[in-house]
């Protein structure tokens, strides 16, 4: 036992020691500068209780939004059967996995000012009146709207997969019994079915409430400086206005209601997963008209709300949709490919600009070192947990504590720890590090855990020495989970934009960095450029979520 301990106390050591240095000290540094006297006064208090006001207030509305889409398409997924339901399902999850810039550059190139809707508007516009609208038809970027409705994006698949889980295993005899005993169907559901579903509706909740409360590149690229949430304002206080104590008093209100609402999400997810489970999931077709109507209008609902942004994305970065320089009355149309051939183009020979192109390879350098820091760090802790006794049991928790910790609180944190090191490119896949390691472990620890203690041991009884034991024993079963944390790093890394946004440098942009640059910046060739990077990202990204797909085993990647 004795000389079992050192080698577990072993396989800890680098995991710990990386989160000693880059989680909890830059978290002690925040601490420091958040109780500083100077920084505590009625100003900063007020305005920090203001900001933290609208956060609850935009959280609290895209949650019931996010419900109110949500619990009529998990009804439908765990009730119904319709021609294309695995593509709809599937669909519905992948904008959880796509970087925010993604998303707010497909509503952008939906219904933002270039967009199609108000371009299509525009040219009907002036085929009628043989001049241009000066404004947008439909006011959608800047707006709370736009805010709430990405966040319904995201966020309904978390509803559909919790509620529609729950809904699926609830013994519809339960529905029955009710019924032949003289109740309704809304006195069904508000007395039998929404009890049995109130401890997952809740779980679910809380989840979108989190994610929509620590929301960030949603809101900079969406809703801009009009719509300041925390993350937000400790950007702007950081980055724009380098007021680093008040950043610091956000960042630590925006921690403790992380972690709040983290440890009441754990609590209530112990609970919803008691129910009443038949054998399998009872579905039929749709029989009658109500029933018909229901179907089809949240089938259209639900292509509209997920197909249409990330469609009209890719096809607004190969058309030309804007007016000539010359000319404002003539509106310039048809496809191009110039937004792509400009990626690797210095026009102006500045010394000090850097091509998107270099901008990708720069995100590519950086995601590949997280990939190597990630599983250099994650295979241990792995290992150690594979097979867990009771420092496994405390350790494991501190794994996830990066997750309680927005990614530009995490950025903050190295502002504030390493400041005179931030001129160094490599602060920033240590931060995409921090996101990707606990992803990486939960992803390892299942293979790890699969592999057979004979199958070691009829190896070294054959005198295999250990490498070759592992070789030919743990590297087969491991080889398939190795890719698959490795690619989960990857798309975490190639998509992190709010660390990365106060860490990176001018001079070493990344792919999401870029796209924001684009999009901040006026004229129709720095759009279709942020188009263009947003669907070679988009497509990166998608990839990934494809092979995470298909290489994950059962069980992992869970929380």
């Amino acid at each position: 036992m004795n000389s079992i301990f050192p080698r577990r106390a072993l396989l800890w050591l680098a995991p710990l020691t990386f989160l000693a240095v880059f989680f909890f000290y830059p978290f002690f540094r925040i601490l420091f500068f958040s109780f500083d006297p100077s920084t505590l006064n009625p100003s900063n208090l007020a305005f920090s209780f203001h900001v933290l006001l609208f956060t609850f207030y935009q959280a609290i509305l895209s949650t019931l939004l996010t419900l109110l889409i949500g619990l009529p398409s998990a009804y439908l997924f765990a009730h119904f059967e319709f021609r294309g339901k695995s593509l709809l399902r599937a669909l519905t999850a992948v904008p959880f996995m796509l970087p925010t810039v993604v998303v707010a550059a497909g509503f952008n190139a939906l219904l933002g000012p270039r967009g199609w809707v108000n371009l299509g508007l525009a040219n009907l516009f002036a085929r009628l009146h043989h001049s241009l609208s000066p404004s947008p038809f439909i006011p959608f970027i800047g707006t709370l709207g736009a805010i709430l409705l990405a966040h319904v994006f995201y966020n309904t698949t978390i509803v559909i997969r919790i509620v529609g889980n729950a809904l699926s295993r609830l013994d519809p005899k339960l529905e029955q019994v009710a019924r032949s005993l003289g109740a309704d169907p809304p006195r069904v559901w508000w007395k039998v079915i929404l009890p049995l579903l109130r401890p997952s509706l809740l779980a679910a909740s809380l989840l979108v409430f989190l994610f929509d409360f620590t929301s960030f590149g949603v809101i900079l690229l969406l809703g801009g400086p009009r719509f300041a949430t925390l993350e937000v304002e400790i950007y702007v206080q950081a980055l724009q206005l380098f007021n680093l104590p008040l950043a610091a008093l956000l960042s630590l209100i925006q921690l403790l209601c992380t972690l709040t609402f983290s440890i009441l999400y754990t609590r209530t997810l112990t609970y919803s997963t008691v129910q009443t489970a038949p054998r399998s999931p009872v579905t039929h077709k749709a029989q009658n008209v109500l029933d018909k109507i229901f179907v089809t209008s949240l089938i259209f609902l639900l292509s509209a709300l997920f197909v249409l942004p990330m469609l009209a994305l890719p096809l607004r970065s190969v058309s030309r949709l804007d007016a000539d320089r010359g000319d404002r009355a003539q509106l310039q149309t048809g496809f191009t490919t110039d937004y792509y051939t400009e990626l690797f183009i210095n026009r102006n020979n500045s010394i000090f600009y850097v091509p998107p192109f270099q901008a990708a390879i720069n995100s590519l350098g950086y995601a590949v070192a997280t990939v190597l820091l990630s599983l250099l760090l994650g295979l241990p802790a792995a290992s150690a947990l594979a097979k867990p006794g009771r420092l496994e049991k405390i350790l494991d928790p501190i794994l996830i504590l990066p997750l309680g910790a927005s990614a530009v609180t995490l950025g903050l944190g190295f502002i504030l720890a390493f400041g005179r090191l931030l001129t160094y490119p490599w602060l920033v896949p240590l931060a995409h590090t921090l996101v990707a390691l606990p992803f990486v472990i939960r992803t390892l620890q299942p293979a790890l855990a699969s592999i057979p203690d004979r199958l070691r041991q009829a190896a070294a009884s054959l005198g295999a020495s250990p490498f070759r034991a592992w070789q030919t024993v743990d590297w087969p079963i491991l080889r398939r989970a190795t890719l698959s944390a490795a690619t989960f790093a990857f798309t975490i890394s190639l998509g992190e934009f709010g660390a990365t946004a106060l860490l990176a440098r001018p001079e070493y942009p990344t792919i999401p960095v870029a796209i924001y640059r684009f999009l901040s910046q006026p004229g129709g060739l720095n759009y279709g450029q942020a188009m263009a990077m947003a669907t070679l990202l988009m497509t990166l990204t998608t990839a990934g979520i494809l092979l995470i797909e298909k290489l994950r085993l059962p069980g992992a990647g869970e929380f």
